[in-house]
Formats: structure tokens, C-alpha cells, sequence
């Protein structure tokens, strides 16, 4: 049985994007043909080019992180938090939930341990936001929302007029909830209950992380509820937030550089800086969702936002649209043999 429940995608993170001819438009005509399950929001160079479902709210999976990095972006930017500031990754660990992340924490650690960024079991701020986005460290998420505050993060919602946009809540804690309950107990619960427990919870993995080797084998109807109620919002709604980071002008230069130093791990590729000016992406999923949020400038100025969102796939549903991401992006950041433009036509 899976017990990976909350992985996220790392495509494209920290290599080039690969071009496969037979997979560019599995995504278009998955979504083509199968509505119920989609939502996508692609813009160019300012104008709407396509767009299916983009006010349909759909939990958005590890995709939310881009939330906690603007955050952490403006309270860097003005000196609440200092990102040369070490963390102990023991803190970190509190939070650690094996078997639920992917491998994203292990994977995280080796990569700070190898790049000479741990000492002594400690690293800079900036690196645990970074390893938020890079590697979708749930850790470091869940330890970020506390150093940040979650009233604040929620209140920066607002603030950016995401209009459609649940509040977010301790959803890494909301494993420890839902680990050793009946389905029926987990529906029972109202919105406000299940967040305030999960809350409650995140407190006491803060004292005590003890309890986290208990989570194993969680049923996937249980699973199902949980990933059903993990914050939702709109592909309209994160292709926004990709214009007004990739438009350089929305955030200060202070905010507008952290932003950049957290979300543009792909520009750190020889290869992708010849023809990208600069791009950043994040992903997430579940079993059951597959979430992704993109913005690039090319060399040649054109500028492209998409977010495209799917809920309640199958597993084979779920396999073959992750295999396809990085072509599909490809496609339409090239527009190679005007393959774009067939998209598009595709979605329409």
C-alpha cells in the first residue's frame, strides 16, 4: 500500500526542461476531455490565452508554499526575520513526519549536507525557505507558518486581494489528527473544528515530537478527507500571484529579490539561463490531486503565467499527468513548431 500522501513535484527544480514530442498534449487533452477533474489558466504576454474552470476551488496541495514564501519575502524584506539567521534542524524534525513527504526532508538535508550549508546541524533561514520550494520540505513549511505567524500569512492573503483563497492552517499537524480516526469521526467535524485541532496539534509537535512515530498506515478513505480538505483556491487565482511576481514591478526590490531567491532554483542551471530570463515554479499533490503554479520571461521578453489544477484523479490518472509536466511546460514556453498555439486550440 502507498503511504505517501502529501508529496510534491521537484520537475524542472534543478536540471533543464526535456522535450517529449508524444507527451506535450496528454495534459491539454486530459483536461479536454475531462473537465470535471481540471482547471487551467494559461496567460502570454499579458492576454488570457486559455482558460477551463478558472473559478473552480480546488485544494491546492504543497502548491500553497508560494503563500508561506511571500511571506517569508516581505518579513525578510523589512527585518522581522533575517535570513542569514541559523536553524537547528533538530526544530525542524519536530515536524517531520516519516512516509508522508516523498522523501522531500531526507532529500533536503543531503542536498544543505553535500552543498557544505549544515553546520553542526544548523542552516541559514533563507535555506529551510528555500528547501520549503526546492524540495517541498513539509517540515520546513510547518516550521516557516510558526516563525512567520499564521494570522500573518492569512492577513498577506488578503492583502494581495486573493479574492478566492481558503485561510491556510496547519495542515502538516493535520496528519497527527486524522492517523488513528474512523473516516465518519473526521466528516463529523465541522471546517473550524478540524483546523482548530489541527492547530492544537501543531502546538504540541512543537513541545513534544514524540508522538510522530505513531503515524503510519492511515487508510486512504481517511487520506482522502484529509487531502479533500487541505486550503483550496482557483487556477484565475495563482496565475495572478504568477504575473505579479513575474511582472518585476507588483513587490518592492527587496521582496521582489527574496521571492526570487526562494521560487528561481531553475534559473541556477547554466542551460536555462541561454533562453530564460527568469521563471520559478512550484508543485504539489496527492494521491488524488496534482496542482502546479508557473511564471517565466524569456530572453526574448515574452512572458507567460499558468496555473493548472486537477482533483479526484486515479492513480493511473495521477502517473501519466505527472510524466507529462515537464513537456507540456516545454511546449509552452517555447511555442516550438508553433506547438502553443495547438494547445491552446486544444483547451478551447
Amino acid at each position: 500500500m502507498k503511504h505517501y500522501i502529501f508529496f510534491a513535484l521537484t520537475l524542472l527544480i534543478s536540471g533543464t526542461f526535456h522535450h517529449s514530442i508524444a507527451q506535450e498534449k496528454t495534459i491539454p487533452e486530459f483536461i479536454r476531455d475531462n473537465p470535471d477533474k481540471s482547471s487551467i489558466y494559461l496567460v502570454v504576454n499579458g492576454e488570457v490565452q486559455a482558460s477551463v474552470n478558472p473559478d473552480r476551488m480546488m485544494p491546492l496541495a504543497s502548491t500553497v508554499k508560494i503563500i508561506v514564501a511571500i511571506e517569508y519575502a516581505y518579513q525578510a524584506a523589512s527585518g522581522k526575520v533575517n535570513p542569514a539567521q541559523l536553524v537547528d534542524t533538530s526544530i525542524l524534525n519536530h515536524y517531520y513526519i516519516p512516509n508522508t513527504d516523498g522523501g522531500a526532508q531526507p532529500g533536503w538535508i543531503n542536498y544543505v549536507q553535500k552543498k557544505g550549508l549544515l553546520n553542526e546541524g544548523k542552516t541559514s533561514l533563507e535555506e529551510v525557505a528555500k528547501g520549503m520550494i526546492n524540495f517541498s520540505s513539509n517540515a520546513n513549511t510547518e516550521y516557516l507558518i510558526d516563525l512567520l505567524g499564521l494570522d500573518n500569512i492569512n492577513k498577506r492573503i488578503k492583502e494581495l486581494s486573493l479574492k478566492d483563497h481558503d485561510d491556510l492552517y496547519y495542515f502538516i499537524s493535520s496528519l497527527m489528527l486524522i492517523h488513528d480516526k474512523k473516516a465518519n469521526e473526521i466528516e463529523a467535524m465541522s471546517k473550524e473544528e478540524y483546523v482548530e485541532k489541527s492547530n492544537e496539534w501543531h502546538e504540541k509537535l512543537k513541545e513534544d515530537k514524540s508522538q510522530i512515530s505513531n503515524v503510519k498506515n492511515i487508510p486512504f478513505n481517511v487520506q482522502k478527507i484529509w487531502s479533500d480538505r487541505l486550503t483550496k483556491s482557483t487556477t484565475r487565482t495563482y496565475a495572478d500571484i504568477m504575473q505579479k511576481i513575474n511582472s518585476g514591478t507588483y513587490f518592492s526590490k527587496d521582496v521582489q529579490r527574496n521571492i526570487a531567491t526562494t521560487m528561481e532554483a531553475i534559473m541556477e542551471n547554466p542551460a536555462n539561463q541561454k533562453w530564460l530570463e527568469h521563471a520559478g515554479t512550484k508543485g504539489g499533490s496527492t494521491t488524488w490531486v496534482l496542482t502546479k503554479a508557473m511564471y517565466a520571461t524569456k530572453k526574448d521578453g515574452t512572458t507567460i503565467e499558468i496555473a493548472y489544477f486537477f482533483d479526484n484523479l486515479s492513480l493511473q490518472e495521477q502517473m501519466k499527468l505527472q510524466k507529462s509536466l515537464n513537456s507540456f511546460e516545454l511546449a509552452l514556453l517555447t511555442n516550438k513548431d508553433g506547438i502553443r498555439d495547438e494547445i491552446i486550440k486544444l483547451l478551447n
